[in-house]
């Protein structure tokens, strides 16, 4: 690519050096968008389809004047690139270049402001330059807890992507620490990826894919075959996998709101039975999956009748409980007790409901609390010998709460007594030494 140092802003000849100077980096070939690059970047990868990338730009007009400058606000700018958030120059451009780079794009207005411009900045139908340097990137990430990073190598074909209860077809490759343990053409149910010995974050990422979508994906271990691994594919406990994976086709699963009530109580049942078929095999996340499902499809339903209502009271109440169950095994204890609290809802009296909240309350030291919740537990059930035990434990931890409480509390004081008396002290030396030094000794005469 050509490169070049001090190409000038302000002439009246600028497109006809992009021209000569520069490339098309448009897919039309259509002069669209020319680049020319000011300082290479770093040898390696270039972002890729939903990557985030982090740039510092200046716009510009033919004349010279500027009307935007992350420089000038001195505060970089971030975006998902090819994903239509910026002008389309920009998606282009940022997409050719490396890391490091600083690169030059005179943009025809179709890629850039188009007729409409940009009031009091940019006039209609103007030709605009762009100075950009890319200052990083990393791949698109699809969890809060960065556990499965996308980057897309080719991009779907649709805006439709599969959904839970979608029967997917895809080609899928993984890795694990470069070498190649799987490569396999595969149809499975989306949320039950498990059952073919597709990894969490594989089944997790399809709902972001689209039709034809070819992208690579980082999982960390959570999202991998975690701490277990899979002796299968000789893969250790707790590795971090790469997998490639094409979206060869999909059928999407009905939505909620493409079925009845009566279809969907019916479809409960088989649900449920997945979820706790993966529970008892230790797949927690893949059974919170199956629960949550359910809970979509009816905590806006009321029901036409007293019959329907109990089965849609019964069913919201048992995906609730067992959602909290999954949770209490993953240490989750904020989403235990939000959805015991649902629970507690619609059955205040409910015996599971209040000691699994009490259970999470106690490994979350909230002991007062937990307690009480395990003396609601008797109430409901004054034969449960499990809420008395757990009585006593928070019994126990309280009082020594209470202990180290005042021990801590003593020696703090303790330290302050020690401190006044040292200050009194020095207070005390400090004015018999003026006393002294005021009254000076009598001489004898």
């Amino acid at each position: 690519m050509t490169t070049d140092q001090d190409l000038p802003l302000d002439s009246q000849a600028i497109p006809a050096r992009f021209v000569s100077k520069g490339i098309d980096i448009t897919t039309k070939k259509d002069q669209g968008v020319m680049k020319v690059v000011k300082r290479k970047g770093q040898d390696g990868d270039r972002p890729m389809i939903g990557d985030k990338v982090t740039v510092h730009y200046t716009g510009k007009l033919l004349t010279g004047q500027t009307f935007d400058s992350s420089r000038e606000r001195k505060e970089s700018f971030s975006f998902n690139v090819g994903k239509g958030q910026v002008l389309k120059a920009w998606d282009m451009g940022v997409l050719s270049m490396q890391r490091g780079e600083v690169c030059l794009l005179l943009c025809k207005p179709e890629y850039a402001y188009g007729c409409a411009g940009n009031p009091d900045k940019i006039p209609s139908n103007s030709v605009v330059i762009f100075e950009m340097e890319l200052l990083n990137f990393e791949g698109e990430l699809l969890t809060d807890d960065r556990g499965i990073m996308r980057r897309i190598k080719v991009k779907g074909d649709s805006f439709i992507s599969p959904n839970d209860g979608a029967s997917v077809q895809v080609h899928l490759e993984g890795r694990c620490d470069g070498q190649l343990f799987d490569s396999r053409d595969v149809s499975f149910t989306v949320g039950e990826g498990e059952d073919s010995g597709i990894p969490l974050g594989v089944d997790r990422a399809m709902d972001k894919m689209q039709k034809g979508e070819c992208c690579v994906l980082h999982l960390q271990p959570k999202y991998g075959f975690g701490a277990e691994g899979r002796p299968e594919f000789k893969i250790g406990p707790d590795k971090e996998l790469e997998y490639e994976v094409t979206l060869k086709d999909f059928q999407r699963a009905k939505e909620s709101w493409e079925m009845d009530l009566n279809e969907k109580l019916d479809l409960a049942p088989g649900v449920k039975h997945k979820g706790n078929q993966y529970f008892k095999d230790g797949h927690f996340y893949q059974a919170i999956v199956q629960y949550h499902r359910i809970i979509s499809w009816l905590e806006m339903e009321c029901g036409s009748g007293i019959e329907q209502h109990k089965r849609i009271k019964e069913c919201l109440v048992m995906a609730h409980l067992n959602l909290a169950m999954c949770f209490l095994k993953l240490k989750e204890f904020s989403q235990v007790i939000d959805n015991c609290n649902k629970v507690i809802e619609i059955d205040e009296t409910n015996e599971k409901a209040l000691y699994r909240r009490g259970e999470a309350r106690l490994l979350r030291n909230e002991f007062s609390l937990a307690m009480a919740d395990f003396q609601r537990v008797l109430q409901v059930s004054p034969q449960n010998r499990a809420a008395r035990s757990q009585i006593s434990i928070c019994q126990s931890k309280i009082k020594e709460h209470d202990e180290l409480d005042k021990r801590t509390y003593a020696n703090m004081f303790q330290k302050f007594a020690e401190r006044d008396a040292k200050v009194i002290i020095l207070y005390v030396l400090i004015h018999l030494t003026k006393g002294l030094n005021s009254n000076p000794p009598r001489t004898v005469t």
